[in-house]
């Protein structure tokens, strides 16, 4: 897949050749969008080697599809999406596994970019969901702006010893 949005932003696939990309946008993100929800020393301890070597075994499994935006041969930012991992989830049930922008792509459009092109994939009979953390406003007024609503199911992880609250957002299918 291969999509150029009008922002000059070039949105494909991703290979195996874009792990350690994928894992610096990923860690970048993190530090800027959890600063206020998880440990600074966490967050600082977090390795892109050690990253690097999850997304490599993820793009050389296949799990899912991953898509990387590129501009001037730089990576902005990823989606990753796949068979929903929801234990009451329906047969053919999608889950958007992961979409994160380094954040000086922040409010430039590549967000919106790289999920229209996830939704653009995703066929309009096929629910959609995502877990996000409940603490993520900015993330949750983006999801509600492409057809994502709270279906009311919470879980609570423990990330560096910090309990988080992850509220499940649904994108109906269309009937």
């Amino acid at each position: 897949m291969m999509v150029e949005t009008d922002n000059d932003v070039l949105i494909r696939s991703a290979t195996t050749a874009d792990a350690a990309a994928i894992a610096r946008v990923h860690l970048t993100s993190w530090r800027g969008a959890y600063a206020h929800v998880l440990p600074a020393d966490y967050l600082d301890s977090l390795d892109v080697e050690d990253r690097t070597r999850q997304w490599q075994e993820i793009l050389e499994a296949q799990r899912g599809s991953t898509l990387v935006a590129e501009a001037d041969g730089r990576t902005l930012g990823f989606a990753s999406y796949g068979p929903s991992r929801d234990e009451d989830a329906e047969n053919g049930c999608l889950e958007l596994y992961a979409i994160y922008l380094d954040p000086e792509s922040w409010g430039r459009g590549v967000a919106r970019d790289l999920m229209r092109t996830v939704l653009g994939d995703v066929p309009p009979q096929v629910q959609m969901t995502l877990w996000v953390l409940s603490e993520n406003e900015r993330a949750h007024h983006f999801y509600r702006r492409h057809g994502f609503q709270p279906d009311g199911i919470e879980r609570i992880e423990e990330i560096a010893e910090v309990p988080v609250t992850e509220v499940r957002f649904v994108r109906a299918p269309e009937r």
